[in-house]
């Protein structure tokens, strides 16, 4: 009986991939989002061409506004970038998550990403890969930094570096146990909470050694023993890792921020079921894991992790646990009114 029914499961699987031989799958994504490897396993697998459109968020927003949501099946934007778009021009369809095996996904990526692409009670992606910002920290000579509170601590002045830039306003807004992206709807209170962080940093100014512009320059700066203690991305503290043990990437206490790329179906799409059959296939841990390796981005893929090369593994482990990656803080959607008054609060900073 047994045998029979793997014999049937398996002709159920050839008949679906016979019926979508020859079908074309057409993606609109990011260079490195879909590589060859696993085009090609999939190809084989389905029998569905895939082709790929290479863009960015900016570009993906033009070419489904000018084709109304046609022209792509799938389409790879950031989770930022969808659900003011959406609202105006309505060029994504809802997803449909009971096509979705969402097992696949980490559970608190897969709810923030639903809850920040909610339009009028639909949602419209599901999570990809990340990276996030937090601290870069020398551990022999800055073994207590473990929150963006530190890049004021006066243990460390003159051995301190960050962007000048909005992340660090955000990073400093949560570190004084307050939720910046809470207040999006509310600007008068936006603007106190952020007026609060004006004034921190204009008084942490002199423990500053510089505000870095040039990633490469702060990682100078970390090699050299200059900088200690900085707001930097995973990847870069990660580099310095491999070249110096006491160097390393830290999710901070208050949580890492983060972005997250996507996919979504843009509103015309011809050929759906391979949409989400290629979600479905990248989202396998041993997919993503392939994904990551040769990225170096991770995944919403839930046991990716565990299959990584033994590098970008301890990379993941030493520097999340599980409730850091819970805590991570997804940006949201920004109005264009709070862009304004962080850029005022940011030339004020500068010009103290």
């Amino acid at each position: 009986m047994k045998r029979l029914v793997t014999i049937a499961v398996g002709t159920a699987i050839l008949l679906s991939s016979s019926l979508m031989a020859g079908q074309t799958l057409r993606i609109l994504t990011w260079k490195g989002y879909a590589p060859k490897a696993l085009v090609d396993k999939f190809e084989k697998q389905t029998g569905i061409k895939v082709e790929l459109t290479y863009s960015n968020n900016e570009e993906m927003i033009a070419k489904l506004r000018a084709t109304r949501g046609g022209g792509f099946d799938l389409a790879q934007p950031s989770q930022d970038r969808i659900s003011s778009v959406q609202a105006k021009f309505k060029i994504y369809q809802p997803m449909d998550y009971s096509k979705i095996k969402t097992s696949e996904f980490i559970p608190s990526m897969l709810a923030a990403v639903k809850k920040n692409t909610k339009v009028k009670g639909s949602s419209y992606a599901v999570p990809f890969a990340y990276g996030t910002s937090g601290l870069i920290v020398n551990k022999k000579l800055a073994p207590y930094a473990k929150d963006y509170s530190d890049l004021l601590n006066p243990m460390y002045k003159g051995k301190i570096s960050y962007r000048l830039k909005r992340p660090t306003l955000i990073a400093m807004a949560f570190a004084k146990g307050d939720n910046p992206f809470a207040k999006y709807s509310d600007a008068k209170a936006y603007k106190k909470l952020m007026d609060g962080v004006k004034a921190d940093l204009i008084k942490g100014k002199p423990l500053v050694k510089n505000y870095w512009a040039n990633g490469d320059a702060l990682l100078s700066m970390m090699r050299s023993g200059e900088v200690v203690v900085a707001m930097g991305w995973d990847g870069g503290g990660w580099k310095l890792h491999k070249e110096n043990p006491n160097i390393d990437f830290v999710a901070p206490a208050s949580g890492a921020l983060g972005w997250i790329d996507t996919f979504a179906i843009p509103a015309k799409s011809k050929n759906v079921k391979a949409a989400y059959k290629w979600i479905n296939f990248i989202m396998k841990p041993a997919n993503a894991a392939l994904f990551t390796n040769e990225s170096g981005y991770g995944t919403a893929s839930n046991g990716a992790t565990a299959l990584l090369s033994p590098e970008k593994k301890a990379n993941f482990q030493r520097s999340f646990s599980k409730a850091d990656i819970d805590n991570i803080k997804w940006y949201p959607p920004v109005p264009a009114k709070l862009e304004k008054i962080e850029g005022k609060i940011l030339d004020l900073i500068k010009s103290e």
